[in-house]
């Protein structure tokens, strides 16, 4: 039997989809088969096996056990998705695996190709840092093979395992320490809505709020993507109220920069008229001008946590999806002081 590793065969390129139909199964099935999954009838096996067999796909028998993890994540374009990259080559090299990354601009359309390419060759599991899911990436979650969410975007999914960090317990910390130093016009720059851990942070703000008194100034509040540019141009709208803040909590370090920027376009000094509080702690947080005061999320640590929650499923060593958190930690430096006023 000839290993159709391009994709192509005799009648052209033929895909996972193209297989299921002829079977008339989904290509879930298809996937269980082609990973050796026993949930599956023997007639049903029989059949897509016979046409994968045509097709020149290896069969579980035939395939030698390959070592990758594939991490799919939706660019590489931050210091937050090379902190988890990081993270992920690193735990992964400890149990002598390697990663295949694949990026959101790269993949293109998922019935293009590259699932199949993932379920031919084998994979140990995927970990999954994805902002949506199309319905043939939902299919392939559901197909049987190991898979972790790491940071998910949306509230964490029954049935699979996922490795977050405590974002309300950050966001908490975060406006206490403004609060402690005794800033009482505390402003949020919060992300994108629909993300479950900006909402959690800002939950956090809140929280922190009421606990020592301190009322909600809606107006304080702005939302937008987790941007430089978004930052910018949020802080310069709470500069231009007529009671600005004297302190902000971003929920991401890139909008810090920019309310920084701002700041510093609007003649104030940062952290003499302007504190600022950011949130990952990104490496270059530390050689800001000045340093930025952050909440750390571990997020190379999160993605070894996955990587070997992930090598344990496909051991079999874990069978109930796990939901771990991973603690954050405030880092005080030189962003944030007294207020001036």
């Amino acid at each position: 039997m000839a290993d159709d590793t391009t994709g192509t065969g005799r009648t052209g390129r033929i895909t996972l989809a193209s297989v299921a139909a002829d079977a008339g199964v989904s290509v879930a099935t298809v996937s269980k088969v082609l990973n050796g999954r026993g949930d599956i009838s023997a007639q049903t096996r029989s059949k897509v096996q016979s046409l994968l067999v045509r097709h020149g796909y290896q069969l579980p028998a035939a395939r030698r056990r390959v070592g990758i993890v594939d991490m799919l994540i939706d660019n590489m374009a931050s210091s937050w998705s090379a902190e988890l990259t990081r993270g992920a080559v690193e735990a992964a090299a400890e149990q002598e695996v390697s990663v295949a990354i694949t990026t959101r601009q790269l993949r293109g359309n998922p019935e293009s190709g590259w699932i199949d390419q993932v379920l031919r060759r084998g994979t140990d599991g995927l970990i999954v840092v994805l902002d949506s899911l199309t319905p043939a990436e939902r299919e392939l979650l559901d197909a049987g093979i190991p898979c972790v969410l790491l940071d998910p975007v949306g509230e964490p999914q029954p049935g699979f395992h996922m490795v977050g960090a405590t974002n309300w317990q950050g966001g908490l910390d975060a406006a206490l320490h403004l609060v402690e130093l005794g800033h009482r016009s505390i402003a949020c720059l919060g992300g994108p809505p629909e993300h479950w851990c900006a909402r959690a942070r800002l939950d956090g703000y809140y929280a922190a709020l009421a606990r020592n008194g301190i009322p909600t100034r809606p107006e304080l509040v702005r939302t937008g993507p987790f941007q430089e540019e978004s930052g910018h141009r949020l802080m310069a709208e709470l500069l231009e109220l007529p009671e600005p803040p004297t302190a902000v909590f971003a929920c991401d370090d890139v909008l810090a920069m920019g309310a920084i920027k701002a700041a510093a376009e609007h003649g104030l000094e940062v952290p003499g008229d302007l504190s600022v509080v950011g949130f990952d702690d990104v490496p270059f947080t530390r050689w800001t001008a000045p340093p930025l005061t952050t909440v750390r999320q571990p997020l190379a640590a999160m993605a070894g946590t996955a990587v070997r929650i992930l090598l344990q499923q496909r051991d079999r060593a874990v069978t109930e999806p796990q939901r771990m958190e991973m603690a954050t930690t405030l880092v005080v430096r030189g962003s944030t002081a007294p207020p001036a006023r």
